[in-house]
């Protein structure tokens, strides 16, 4: 069994039910457990045109699915829940699902970067992340506090 993360991101509909369904969905994939997520987080977007606010999560698996078959099963979700295979870049969406890392595999396909090469710069991934992976508790994004120093409410995602 591999150990693998997720981030998980939503900025149309109703994205906290949009999540729980993307989390429900991945729990059900062959051969694949949620071993935990964590808590939502409000977060303003990150490039892209103006759009709505996101509620991002994050997600460990224990799968025996391999990389590719992972990613491709989360594309296969994220298709079934409304996104097009066609979209804009770091536009809106009814679900976002990136593969950020799978065990300690160092992986640089067309197709896929393991782990995922712009996750150390997110706020919106590394703080769900480091909530329930307690090997990225010490990894700090530009322009955010180091964790255990006081935190400036701005720089940090809500909580839900």
């Amino acid at each position: 069994m591999a150990t693998a993360t997720l981030s998980l991101g939503s900025n149309l509909g109703d994205r906290a039910e949009n999540l729980r369904v993307a989390l429900q969905k991945i729990g059900e994939l062959p051969s694949t457990r949620i071993v935990k997520s964590s808590t939502f987080h409000e977060t303003d977007p990150v490039g892209g045109p103006p759009q709505g606010k996101f509620l991002n999560a994050a997600a460990r698996l224990e799968t025996e699915l391999e990389p590719h078959e992972l990613l491709h099963s989360l594309q296969k979700i994220e298709r079934e829940m409304g996104r097009p295979a066609e979209h804009e870049r770091w536009g809106p969406r009814v679900i976002d699902l990136d593969l950020l890392t799978y065990d300690n595999l160092r992986l640089n396909t067309p197709e896929l970067t393991l782990p995922h090469p712009r996750m150390k710069e997110r706020a919106f991934v590394l703080i769900p992340l480091a909530e329930i992976s307690p090997e990225f508790k010490n990894l700090t994004v530009p322009g955010t506090p180091v964790p255990g120093t006081k935190r400036n409410h701005a720089d940090r995602p809500k909580s839900r």
